[in-house]
């Protein structure tokens, strides 16, 4: 285990070593005014760990700061990050990480997330993390080595299968979202074991997902809002993500797999629009936890509207989610070549620079503003459509994430549902969706 990391290995000259500190501890103490952090345990490790062992070569003033930072792409697309880290200071504490477990991570990422494991479980644990590419491996060895956090076993493999040869596990963590949980997660994870994934319960709205282990079957202990770059491999879910346009970086994400005329959408795109105002107030935790999720649920024809990179400055997607500079997001409607999607009024000017996972713990303290329903396309019965659904969330008492309970039973394992509990059907799991009194 590292002991004083700062000055281990990484030739930094004394007022670097101070940078590097400061930026850290300033870090820490934005998630803790956040609501972020607020586990002595999880704060401590986040103390300890020095995130840009893990990124090096990135200047401080970027490492330290509450961002993900991509770190390899794919077509133009993030598909491995260091994660932001008010999302991983949530999913650390959704964990519970307790001295002496066993934890298999998957997602090596830069290492640094299991770095943080290791702080939590000790020199009795034992940490594995696992990554499909052997370039994210070999870098995460030489992060971990570097560190000091020599015992951290470093595995290339797919993740779905888990690792068996240290099973079984205290914790398994997914820092990569998923659109199942796979068998060999269930079978790998001790009786009253924990697994914490991001889960995707329709194709473009993940929940940050605790499970807990009960008997055949798992049932979640904490549901938060969230989401992370996409499983690749055996577990990855179907593909939804449609490019619009003639430049790499404007994706159109679908709900449900269908066939769209992508030439025609994004035509009426970059065309002229109609806005029309509504009355709803919300916060960001309505649209993250709330509205998001309805949708997802409730209307099959919903849809993610994102502009990455150099065509997020362009304005070309109206900016609902407020993730960063360069990630521009809505979700709405698309019927036909028609799309309407939701625009936030007054929205703030983003100053976050860098893609990748994100949660719900941004900007927790930002005043309700009004929505705007924002129309391409000739259909206006889908703006109706899309207000109903919005009117239906607030009659219904805007029902959120909070209190929302997700059990996964194994599709051969039988149940009956109620009339008040939700089922989605994945590929090895069948999830029962309700909020128990």
């Amino acid at each position: 285990m590292a002991q004083d990391m700062n000055a281990m290995h990484v030739p930094l000259s004394r007022n670097d070593q101070q940078e590097a500190l400061t930026g850290r501890q300033q870090l820490i103490d934005i998630l803790k005014q956040s609501g972020c952090l607020s586990t002595p345990a999880v704060e401590a490790a986040f103390r300890a760990v020095p995130r840009h062992l893990f990124l090096p070569g990135i200047p401080f003033d970027k490492v330290y700061v509450d961002e993900a930072i991509p770190t390899k792409y794919q077509d133009g697309f993030a598909i491995s990050s260091s994660s932001q880290p008010a999302v991983m200071a949530t999913i650390l504490e959704q964990l519970e990480v307790q001295a002496g477990h066993h934890i298999v991570e998957i997602g090596a990422g830069t290492g640094y997330n299991a770095a943080l494991l290791a702080t939590l479980a000790g020199e009795e644990g034992q940490v594995v993390t696992i990554d499909i590419d052997d370039d994210i491996v070999t870098d995460a060895q030489e992060h971990l080595k570097m560190a000091g956090f020599h015992h951290v076993r470093v595995v290339c493999g797919d993740g779905a299968f888990g690792y068996r040869d240290a099973a079984p596990y205290d914790r398994i963590i997914l820092t990569v979202g998923s659109w199942d949980i796979a068998p060999a997660w269930i079978d790998q994870l001790k009786p009253g074991g924990r697994l914490l994934l991001p889960l995707a319960l329709r194709a473009n709205m993940q929940q940050l997902v605790a499970f807990e282990r009960v008997d055949t079957h798992l049932v979640s202990i904490s549901v938060r809002a969230g989401g992370f770059m996409q499983l690749r491999g055996a577990g990855a879910g179907p593909q939804t993500q449609i490019p619009l346009g003639p430049t790499p970086g404007l994706v159109l994400g679908l709900e449900e797999p269908r066939a769209i005329d992508a030439r025609q959408i994004y035509a009426h795109l970059i065309g002229p629009h109609t806005d029309r105002a509504i009355s709803l107030r919300v916060t960001p935790q309505d649209i993250w936890g709330g509205i998001n999720h309805w949708l997802a649920l409730h209307a099959p024809t919903t849809c993610h509207l994102t502009a990455m990179g150099a065509l997020a400055q362009q304005n070309v997607v109206p900016d609902l989610f407020g993730v960063t500079s360069t990630y521009q997001a809505t979700l709405g409607l698309l019927g036909g070549t028609t799309l309407c999607v939701l625009v936030r009024s007054a929205s703030r000017s983003a100053n976050r620079e860098s893609p990748g996972d994100i949660g719900a713990c941004m900007e927790v303290d930002a005043p309700a503003r009004t929505l705007r329903v924002r129309r391409f396309g000739p259909d206006e019965q889908l703006a109706e459509r899309l207000i109903e659904h919005l009117s239906a969330w607030e009659r219904a008492g805007r029902p959120s994430t909070m209190g929302l309970r997700i059990r996964a039973y194994p599709q051969e394992v039988p149940y009956t549902p109620s009339v008040s509990e939700i089922i989605i059907a994945k590929r090895w799991t069948r999830l029962v969706l309700d909020w128990p009194s």
